[in-house]
């Protein structure tokens, strides 16, 4: 099987989907933002709509603590992440309702042919055929987070891989499935896969990052995206706090797979990333 991770797939959000995180996560209406930044509240809805503005956008960023190049760039298309090409690793992307796609993830141990599920997506059948194309043994599947489009398929991939233990954070526990702290590490074959708090998207979310490869990976659900994040519905000030302590302290060549878009790394967000200012150069 290609040592390619992913698939080409585009980003999950736009320009406008950044601001419009940023506005709900802090707060902050369009009246309001009008006031602070003197862009008129029609030009702030025309951005939150998708009509790109360069010189409005820039003068939002400082109050929205977003970095302006990185965003102006999002908009104009002038930016994508490299490929990644990674034995061990693979991704796959399904359909959801129509309305978005998301992603599962399998990492492997050659030496021993173990391996472990991270998600299900909402089609499964592309892993499960990985699955038996590698002839590996899924020995665990660890969930980020249980938005239903994570686990719709959870029950059919239990099943065809013989009944592993799943494994969910304490705070969203689900049947038949073995709650964990975040801190917990867990050994596949000859992959590490150590936990850690990744909340504010979801109450309990879990980043796993498996060492083991030949580059670092961080599977971290809806945590992070390429030059996004997920939207804070629990906390948005938690989500930011928790990305900046236990992913952006990652080594900068570990490979981040988020739960929907593209892959990307640790070094690309850091770099292009419009929620993460203080980490441009």
């Amino acid at each position: 099987m290609s040592a390619l991770v992913s698939p080409a797939i585009s980003l999950e959000d736009c320009f406008e989907d950044v601001i419009g995180k940023a506005c709900r996560g802090h707060g902050i209406d369009d009246g309001t933002l009008s006031f602070l930044t003197g862009v008129e509240e029609e030009t702030i809805a025309a951005l939150k709509e998708g009509e790109f503005d360069e010189e409005g956008a820039r003068a939002l960023c400082p109050t929205l603590g977003l970095d302006a190049d990185c965003l102006v760039a999002m908009a104009r298309g002038q930016w994508a992440p490299e490929p990644v090409e990674l034995n061990g690793l693979r991704q796959f992307n399904s359909d959801y309702r129509g309305e978005m796609t998301v992603n599962a993830y399998l990492a492997w141990d050659a030496a021993t042919g173990t391996a472990a599920v991270f998600d299900t997506g909402a089609n499964a059948d592309e892993l499960l055929a990985a699955i038996e194309e590698l002839g590996v043994k899924v020995e665990a599947i660890f969930l980020t987070h249980t938005h239903h489009d994570h686990i719709i398929e959870l029950d059919r991939v239990v099943a065809a891989t013989g009944g592993p233990p799943v494994y969910v954070s304490e705070r969203e526990p689900i049947p038949g499935a073995h709650s964990i702290t975040p801190g917990k590490s867990f050994q596949i074959g000859g992959l590490n896969i150590e936990t850690r708090l990744t909340a504010g998207h979801s109450i309990g979310g879990i980043s796993y990052v498996i060492s083991g490869l030949a580059r670092p990976v961080a599977i971290v659900g809806d945590a992070l995206f390429c030059s996004s994040m997920g939207g804070g519905i629990v906390s948005f000030a938690q989500a930011l706090e928790c990305n900046r302590k236990e992913l952006f302290t990652l080594p900068e060549n570990c490979v981040v797979c988020p739960g929907h878009g593209p892959v990307t790394s640790i070094g690309e967000e850091k770099a292009h990333n419009p929620f993460y200012p203080e980490f441009k150069r």
